[in-house]
């Protein structure tokens, strides 16, 4: 295990695109990317808090602003256009994001105003690559990390509150059906997740502060445990066997993203490379 970066405030949505890891640092407002040296580069100023990256099959970049509830298109020019207008389902912040190889993005919408609000059951959005904005699944506890098998078949949601990853068969107009339990998780907690060439899932857990990887039906593979929450992660490098963990301090003072900045971003060594999407 390494340290590659620090100095976050809380990365969210790591992603390996064109030989670097994206970040969203959802406690700066802020796009970044981490080159293998461990160099972090600013892109752009998210106001709206960045959470779930992806790109279109042009190679354009899809950003979820969660609190503001946009999706935003980065542009070849470095400038950011609206694509699709998440707030016509719902006033609730917007969590993590897959876009699968037809460009279609499934987003979450965690159903409640975190940290005030009681919580509630949360949705899954997808926007169709012409910005066309409909819900396709409800019922979630606290959607959060979602993935894609690389034959565009199968999405997995991370329901953190609920200890699960839940699985839908993908048609091909977008449309989910088949809900099932991919895994049941006991005590962890699901945040964002990815899938490798073996067939499981790694999942990040903040309370648990650690990423684990899982087989369909629960089985545990692997267990990598930090000394502090795990956010996101992401398998990429050169060979895509590198595991990218988003890491933080979680506290009630870094609810509030007023605290020093203990953010990182740490690799390990993984024993698959990543496919799919993210």
């Amino acid at each position: 295990m390494n340290v590659l970066s620090t100095g976050l405030a809380f990365g969210e949505s790591p992603r390996w695109h064109a030989d670097r890891l994206w970040v969203s640092d959802m406690g700066a407002n802020e796009l970044i990317t981490v080159d293998l040296d461990g160099k972090r580069e600013h892109v752009a100023e998210i106001p709206g808090m960045p959470m779930g990256l992806g790109w279109l099959p042009d190679g354009r970049m899809l950003i979820v602003s969660s609190r503001d509830g946009r999706l935003l298109r980065l542009e070849p020019d470095g400038s950011l256009a609206p694509h699709a207008d998440l707030a016509v389902l719902s006033r609730f912040p917007w969590s993590d994001m897959a876009v699968d190889g037809r460009g279609n993005a499934y987003i979450g919408n965690i159903g409640f105003e975190f940290g005030v609000g009681e919580p509630a059951p949360g949705t899954l959005a997808l926007v169709t690559p012409d910005g066309t904005v409909r819900q396709v699944a409800d019922g979630f506890g606290f959607p959060n990390g979602i993935a894609v098998t690389p034959d565009n078949g199968t999405l997995i949601v991370a329901e953190s509150y609920a200890h699960r990853l839940t699985a839908f068969d993908i048609a091909a107009d977008g449309t989910l059906s088949n809900r099932r339990v991919w895994a049941e998780l006991g005590d962890g907690v699901p945040d964002g997740i990815c899938l490798d060439a073996g067939g499981a899932v790694w999942y990040a857990d903040v309370p648990n502060a650690n990423c684990v990887r899982v087989a369909e039906g629960g089985a545990v593979l692997r267990t990598v445990t930090v000394d502090r929450g795990c956010f996101a992660c992401a398998l990429g490098g050169p060979d895509g066997r590198t595991l990218f963990v988003t890491a933080a301090v979680f506290d009630e003072q870094a609810m509030t993203f007023s605290g020093p900045r203990t953010g990182q971003v740490i690799t390990v060594d993984a024993p698959e490379p990543g496919v799919g999407w993210p």
